[in-house]
């Protein structure tokens, strides 16, 4: 599911409206256009699996490549909030402990728990939620393990017995 350059490739359809090659939401991929309005503030919206990103005609002269690739990690961020807060909230219960803290920040990898914190990359929005939830599970049991020990393997199948599943689909990328 990583962006590729043949995948940032765009076409203008007619002179105000630009179309992408689909992105990854959730684990589904969605159609993308661009769309110049006299409007002062960006829209994004969903619509039968298209995303149509509106915006202020004075962006016009911005390449759609870097206008496109900053509204969709912005759309990317927005939903990973959301998404991590139900899979932290969701594992905090299962497992009966939390981190001191965790935030969404870009990263080369999806996450890391590091001196009690967990960070989780707001691209983990392109994959579904048994994915996410895999990834916050993994990185809370870090808190209990620093190292991915018998332990810690043990830990993450109890709460997770499909985990090899969700390890083969990740490294698949």
């Amino acid at each position: 599911m990583n962006l590729t350059k043949k995948s940032l490739i765009t076409k203008v359809l007619e002179n105000n409206i630009i179309e992408r090659q689909p992105v990854p939401v959730l684990g589904m991929d969605y159609k993308v256009k661009i769309i110049y309005k006299n409007i002062r503030i960006t829209e994004l919206n969903v619509e039968n699996k298209t995303i149509k990103i509106s915006l202020p005609n004075k962006y016009r002269k911005i390449s759609s490549k870097e206008i496109l690739d900053l509204a969709i990690n912005k759309m990317y961020e927005q939903i990973a909030k959301i998404e991590i807060e139900r899979a932290m909230e969701k594992t905090r219960i299962m497992l009966g402990f939390a981190p001191e803290e965790y935030e969404v920040m870009p990263m080369r990898r999806l996450g890391k728990c590091e001196d009690k914190k967990i960070t989780i990359n707001p691209e983990i929005a392109k994959y579904n939620r048994k994915i996410i939830d895999y990834v916050v599970l993994h990185q809370y049991c870090h808190l209990k393990y620093k190292t991915h020990s018998k332990g810690f393997f043990n830990m993450l199948e109890k709460y997770n017995p499909e985990y090899k599943k969700c390890e083969a689909i990740l490294l698949n990328i």
